[in-house]
């Protein structure tokens, strides 16, 4: 799933109650909070005129107050979350009897909730526990991604509406359709199969997911892999358990059932883990905590792209690394990350991949030409190629740009090259792919809507001497010489492979 993204927040509080000329100090404990963020208490001390405080909540435990003034009756102060890139929503704490009342809205939630004077012991029951990370080390990484990963994942179709039914399904489609024989053969419940831990702390699947062993044996006995899904911060993205505290357990639990692919979702770990270091160390954390679990299993970190993931994703043991937030299902968003937000192409290669994110195709935000256009750039840049469309019911032709043998192949060409722009003239762009054939795949992207006729003159991309050129969508063999003129539809492709 993606990696939603919780905004910081201002909060200010008006604590009346106790003084009505200035801020008192003092803590509180919050009775009627949302699931999120899941406020539990407030505390503000007073040192020489400086108010000093925190906010505790259970999806990022205790938030520091940040730039805090007064204002009459009242103090205010910032919170982050580890994301400051999100515009930041005001919050009031005001008097409401001998308690407080918090009013506002974060993020997407609206609340109007309240809190009761609490004593030192009622505060400290509501401590937010805080693990240490191990020191930084170099995990060895599995060799089970030679090519980018080829596979299905739930989010981007039915979010967190998914079940054991529907999850067996889609595996029966992969295999019917014939997409698990074109490559795509990991299956990957994202967020919204998590339950609540048992006493012993392991993580259950909840009631929609009654056995996740017999849910793997069922993908395994028909030649799939059971992918999932968890975050290193206490909330996934959908508000369910995560794996804080508990990561060697949690891994040690998905081997047990016989899981293949773990995708590591950053996630409400935005507010624990907010410097380089500290997101290396939860991502090691995990990737030692798979490897001493013992099963072969992909491991795929999903942290948006921050602190060069690209440059330690392998050192963490990671096998793909997300280069980017969130993907949607439109052409805009597709052509800004696919062309813009991929990765440097020198940390690609076979067992690391960058990840521009799951494939849009047949979701129905764009048009035949623009997902042509989705799957041919994905394939170029050697990413890995995960579908979030309805497998039991596309259409034919959605069907057929999935399973387009030689566009697939481009992608799974065993050098890993990731390909390159390597001309732009206006709305138009041409990249280059390196194979290890020793030809060469070239994409003719017109990234406006009207049609046009590009001439591709070989000597201007570095092509010189081509002597056979083919069509990979066409199907269809030419000629070389010096170049190569291609109508190109609005918001379309041509992709060619080429030899010299």
């Amino acid at each position: 799933m993606k990696g939603s993204i919780i905004p910081a927040c201002i909060v200010v509080v008006s604590l009346g109650a106790f003084s009505q000329a200035a801020p008192p100090v003092g803590g509180w404990i919050i009775t009627s909070s949302p699931d999120f963020p899941g406020f539990t208490r407030v505390v503000v001390t007073q040192n020489a005129g400086t108010w000093i405080g925190k906010a505790t909540t259970t999806w990022y435990g205790d938030m520091e107050m940040q730039d805090v003034r007064r204002d009459g009756d009242r103090l205010v102060f910032k919170l982050s979350n580890g994301n400051a890139a999100v515009p930041r929503t005001d919050i009031v704490l005001q008097k409401s009897g001998k308690g407080i009342r918090l009013t506002g809205k974060l993020w997407y939630q609206a609340f109007d909730i309240t809190g009761q004077p609490a004593t030192a012991r009622q505060l400290k029951a509501r401590d937010f526990p805080v693990y240490p990370l191990p020191a930084k080390r170099t995990v060895p990484q599995q060799n089970v991604a030679a090519t980018p990963p080829m596979g299905w994942s739930s989010w981007n179709k039915f979010a967190t509406q998914i079940d054991d039914k529907s999850i067996r399904e889609i595996a029966d489609a992969l295999v019917a359709s014939g997409l698990r024989d074109a490559g795509y053969v990991y299956v990957n419940i994202d967020d919204g199969w998590q339950g609540k831990r048992d006493r012993a702390g392991r993580l259950q699947p909840n009631a929609n997911f009654p056995d996740m062993k017999a849910l793997a044996d069922y993908l395994h006995a028909r030649g799939l892999k059971l992918g999932i899904y968890t975050s290193p911060g206490p909330k996934s993205c959908a508000g369910y358990e995560g794996s804080y505290g508990h990561v060697e357990q949690d891994a040690r639990t998905f081997a047990e059932w016989g899981v293949d692919y773990i995708k590591y979702d950053l996630c409400s770990g935005e507010a624990f883990y907010q410097t380089a270091d500290a997101v290396y160390g939860t991502y090691q954390q995990m990737g030692e905590a798979l490897t001493a679990a013992g099963r072969p299993v992909v491991y795929s970190l999903c942290e948006y792209g921050r602190f060069d993931v690209g440059s330690w994703g392998r050192a963490v043991g990671g096998h793909l690394w997300r280069t980017t937030g969130d993907i949607e299902d439109n052409y805009q968003t597709m052509s800004a990350i696919g062309f813009g937000r991929n990765g440097k192409p020198k940390y690609a290669g076979p067992n690391g991949w960058n990840d521009p994110d799951m494939l849009e195709v047949g979701n129905g935000g764009m048009s035949t030409e623009e997902y042509r256009s989705h799957l041919s750039l994905w394939a170029l840049l050697a990413a890995p190629l995960i579908l979030g469309n309805d497998v039991r019911t596309m259409p034919a032709d959605t069907l057929a740009l999935l399973t387009n043998r030689e566009i697939i192949a481009i992608d799974q060409d065993r050098a890993g090259v990731q390909g390159v722009l390597a001309q732009k003239n206006g709305d138009v762009e041409i990249w280059t792919k390196r194979l290890s054939e020793g030809a060469v795949a070239v994409g003719v992207f017109n990234r406006s809507s009207s049609e046009r006729t590009v001439p591709v003159v070989w000597g201007d991309i570095d092509l010189s001497g081509v002597i056979k050129v083919r069509d990979l969508w066409a199907h269809s063999d030419g000629e070389g010489g010096a170049k190569r003129d291609v109508v190109v539809p609005g918001h379309g492709v041509v992709l060619l492979k080429v030899w010299r």
